[in-house]
């Protein structure tokens, strides 16, 4: 890890420049991110159903506007597996028109929901989900090569194989050029010597043979539009903020600073309106384009960020021709192997689900099934995160407890006249809706006190069932006294007591 920088501090676009040996680390991180891009963009393009142009247009325009607006320096954001699976549906249903002004519409939705605070509830998923969330885009990315292993020639699959094979063992001789790209020359080479008819990435679509232009998408802008694109709009905004917000706080960890989320948020938003108006796919942050640019080449600063589109972009031009030759099955491979990189195995060992507590496991595979069912990333992080306050609801109610305290009090006859239970653990709508059946009503003398000096009150619910405890009280004739509150809690008892309703 660099530690040219102060710890804790961001460093500016200048600071770039601030060496020779800074300016030619972000220099030649740019490059090799570009490299790295290249069959990922047009593999997501495949994935998603459109030209490999759109998702390298995509890729040049997200990673050189977040290198200006985004909040954390030198993540890489393009076009990612997560948006072409959220966005396949439109473009098989609707066509490229509909896909554009469904990325235009999410970059809208990713600025205001960021203005209005979305990045401070990232602190409300939970790990089981976030790891739910990873496991499922993996499985979705493999999921997704299927069709590109069934009816081909049988050439595809030795290729795949010895892909796989280049990826797994070439780092291990060196890890200065990407194995990924190493993968793909080196099948290309053989593939075009030995005159092998397999399917390339010119039979998917036409590449890029000029820069990409303004374009506004032809679509009819009405009420039934925005039906038709708005709930995917909106799920590419979730995905986009929640995989962009996840990869920030993993660079964040490793370079010990702490960046803008709200401004990463809103960042990633006008960066999809800028691709969208240029014909891209939209993108979000890259996990594994990020680790090479920031863990792999020691890049910090947006320049890195900036090159990574430039040099993209010249790369595909100028080598179009070339990149058209490149035989299918080492796409594949590349997809697969992200698949496998995707995954997180520590999270299935055995040894890890033995230990893992059964709630977290549920909330995991509810994740999963959920995402992978619906094949939409949001719908699965959404019930994964619901899931996970009820497994805690249901956890932290089991929590509170209420007891009989011996009576002191009795009157001249010596008998009692004084009852005290007290409660503890925290009160809300869970731990509290049974609290109204544990009281001797009949049997309790006439005066009861209840202590709650060693518990809380978080809801209306809960000064609901104490009302409703107090009123079956009064109706015996009995009194019930709440004790032991201070703070927020006995404020919010004063406040909503006796105004919730009739107390039953």
């Amino acid at each position: 890890m660099s530690t040219e920088f102060p710890t804790g501090v961001l460093p500016s676009f200048r600071a770039a420049f601030s060496s020779p040996a800074r300016l030619r680390t972000e220099v030649l991180a740019g490059l090799v991110v570009a490299l790295a891009l290249i069959p990922e963009a047009i593999s997501f393009s495949i994935l998603a159903g459109v030209d490999p142009r759109v998702g390298l247009f995509a890729s040049f325009t997200m990673a050189v506007t977040i290198a200006f607006t985004g909040g954390r320096p030198a993540m890489i954001s393009a076009a990612t597996g997560a948006i072409a699976l959220v966005v396949a549906p439109v473009v098989l249903e609707h066509g490229l028109d509909y896909l554009i002004a469904t990325v235009l519409l999410a970059g809208v939705l990713q600025i205001l929901l960021s203005v209005f605070g979305v990045a401070k509830l990232m602190r409300f998923i939970p790990r089981s989900v976030m790891v739910g969330f990873v496991n499922a885009l993996a499985i979705l990315i493999f999921m997704a090569q299927i069709p590109h292993l069934v009816g081909v020639p049988w050439l595809v699959y030795p290729l795949v194989a010895v892909g796989l094979a280049v990826m797994v063992f070439f780092p291990r001789l060196t890890t200065v050029i990407p194995a990924p790209l190493i993968a793909i020359v080196a099948l290309t080479a053989v593939v075009v010597w030995v005159g092998w008819s397999v399917p390339n990435v010119r039979d998917q679509g036409e590449l890029p043979g000029s820069l990409p232009t303004f374009l506004i998408p032809d679509v009819p802008w009405t009420l039934e539009t925005l039906q038709i694109i708005a709930p995917y709009a909106l799920a590419m905004a979730l995905v986009g903020l929640m995989e962009s917000l996840m990869t920030a706080k993993l660079v964040d960890d490793i370079t010990e600073t702490h960046s803008d989320k709200t401004r990463e948020g809103w960042g990633q938003g006008v960066a999809n309106l800028v691709t969208g108006f240029f014909g891209g796919m939209g993108g979000c942050a890259m996990i594994g384009q990020t680790m090479i640019n920031v863990k792999a080449s020691g890049a910090r600063t947006r320049l890195s960020t900036l090159l990574a589109g430039v040099f993209l972009l010249i790369l595909v031009v100028v080598l179009g021709d070339i990149v058209g030759l490149i035989p299918m099955a080492a796409l594949v491979a590349v997809m697969i192997m992200v698949s496998v990189g995707t995954m997180d195995w520590h999270s299935i060992h055995p040894r890890t689900l033995r230990l893992m507590p059964l709630s977290e496991t549920l909330v995991m595979v509810v994740t999963v099934v959920a995402t992978v069912w619906t094949h939409n990333l949001a719908i699965g992080v959404i019930l994964g995160v619901v899931t996970a306050m009820i497994m805690f609801a249901r956890r932290v109610a089991h929590m509170t407890t209420i007891e009989k305290v011996a009576e002191l009090d009795t009157d001249h006859d010596g008998a009692v006249d004084t009852r005290t239970y007290r409660v503890t653990g925290e009160l809300f709508w869970a731990s509290s809706n049974d609290l109204v059946y544990q009281f001797d009503y009949s049997g309790d003398p006439e005066h009861v006190v209840l202590d709650l000096t060693d518990a809380d009150i978080w809801d209306a619910s809960t000064v609901a069932t104490l009302d409703a405890v107090q009123h079956k009280y009064a109706a015996k004739g009995k009194t019930l006294s709440v004790i032991g509150l201070d703070g927020a809690s006995q404020e919010r008892l004063d406040k909503l007591s006796g105004r919730l309703g009739a107390g039953h």
